[in-house]
């Protein structure tokens, strides 16, 4: 009998410390959720197909993790529609922009590590940054410029937060633009000059002025690839090696990639854009100058603002770990309190009138939630080739939607599948 009420007793032990095993954190890809409608989840279907069979779109592939399970995983249409190959769930897609979150962590790791300080100069890794400059006046008709001093430096801080002043080439302001492909600096995604590092490019773009003073306003640019460059100088390895052995392999994500391997090729989806009557057509090579098949060229400049290639299930695998409080499969990649700054609020102005910005995110505010579904504290960010995710902790959800067309006039797809998510939520 006391044999039998021991036993009771390590059973009962067992079945509270369940939720604390490292494998309970990973994301399970079988069973039931009761907590979904799986009726209505199955909308889902209908409407990509919908939007398929009007030509609008080629092919997504969309996957949602409810409590760390697998609630809907889907391809749909082609990965390349003239070949009539169609989408696998296991298709490689141009993350583009989603590459930051993954810089973001990286950077918090070393941060973590009491190797760098988030208000630090980023001069102090790179001295090219000292006395930075500010655009004052462009002459259009032939491209010089005035400036003016920055009134402060850099900080690891602005960049992780797109305050630092920096802009992007091909996407940015005219100005900038302009200034950017006279100096030579290119998107993070094109190719990069033969035997060019990160570093070098990144000394390049130190010379060009600020679209603004740093920290006065929040505005989309190269921030990224310049943490990127702080990864490789701190660390002292090349931002992929680095991602691979302190976040890829850890998490288990073994499709992502900053140069896929040949073997791996015949699963990149083809791009899409549009025509001018918004007919879906092939992306061309000469389009911003971005050759589409830059993940397969073997080079040294690893953008970490917009050079990875992943898969759905791995990007899951990666957002998991945020949401575990940055632990996956037994492996401590940050803090919880870290995980917690990198999704609050970090700045003292508005980011874009409604919802807040982060370290590497933006964060559904108050206001925000009450105009859509996801909750006050969901962070969220997207890809220039058609990808979106988020990660809801309250819902304990993360919702992904993979594409590769840009522009795509008929992107409200993505809102409605957001809807029909939200919708099929039983609590």
């Amino acid at each position: 009998m006391q044999t039998l009420l021991a036993t009771s007793r390590k059973m009962l032990c067992l079945l509270f410390l369940f939720p604390l095993l490292p494998h309970a954190q990973v994301i399970q890809t079988t069973g039931k959720n009761l907590s979904v409608n799986e009726e209505r989840m199955a909308g889902i279907d209908g409407l990509i197909q919908n939007y398929i069979n009007h030509h609008w779109l080629n092919g997504a592939v969309t996957l949602v993790v409810k409590d760390n399970q697998v609630v809907q995983y889907k391809a749909y249409g082609y990965a390349d529609a003239a070949a009539k190959k169609l989408m696998q769930r296991n298709s490689l897609f141009r993350i583009a922009s989603q590459t930051k979150a993954i810089t973001a962590v990286s950077i918090m790791q070393l941060y973590e590590q009491g190797k760098l300080l988030l208000d630090e100069p980023v001069s102090d890794f790179i001295p090219a940054y000292k006395n930075m400059t500010v655009l004052k006046s462009f002459h259009e008709n032939d491209t010089t410029y005035t400036t003016e001093p920055a009134k402060k430096a850099i900080t690891i801080r602005d960049l992780l937060t797109h305050t630092s002043g920096l802009d992007y080439p091909g996407i940015g302001s005219a100005a900038m633009k302009a200034i950017y492909a006279k100096a030579g600096i290119i998107p993070g995604f094109g190719l990069a000059k033969k035997g060019e590092t990160l570093l070098d490019a990144m000394n390049v773009l130190a010379k060009l002025p600020l679209v603004h003073q740093p920290g006065e306003k929040w505005n989309y640019g190269l921030n990224y690839d310049l943490l990127g460059c702080l990864i490789e100088v701190i660390s002292g390895e090349p931002l992929n090696e680095y991602c691979r052995k302190n976040i890829f392999e850890p998490v288990g994500m073994k499709d992502t990639y900053f140069n896929v391997p040949e073997e791996k090729a015949t699963r990149l989806a083809t791009v899409y854009t549009e025509d001018s009557l918004h007919n879906v057509v092939l992306w061309e090579k000469s389009m911003l100058g971005v050759d589409p098949n830059y993940p397969l060229e073997k080079k040294m400049y690893f953008s970490g603002g917009a050079d990875l290639t992943s898969t759905a299930m791995d990007y899951a695998a990666f957002l998991q770990m945020l949401l575990n409080g940055g632990t996956y499969n037994g492996h401590i990649l940050l803090s919880p309190r870290t995980v917690e700054m990198m999704t609050s609020n970090q700045l003292n102005f508005s980011f874009n009138g409604e919802n807040d910005f982060g370290l590497g995110f933006e964060i559904v505010s108050t206001k925000g939630a009450a105009h859509g579904p996801r909750n006050n504290g969901s962070f969220a960010w997207g890809g220039f080739w058609g990808s979106a995710y988020w990660a809801d902790p309250k819902a304990h959800l993360i919702g992904i939607i993979m594409t590769q067309q840009t522009p795509n006039n008929h992107a409200d797809m993505m809102q409605k599948v957001q809807d029909i998510i939200y919708a099929s939520l039983k609590n």
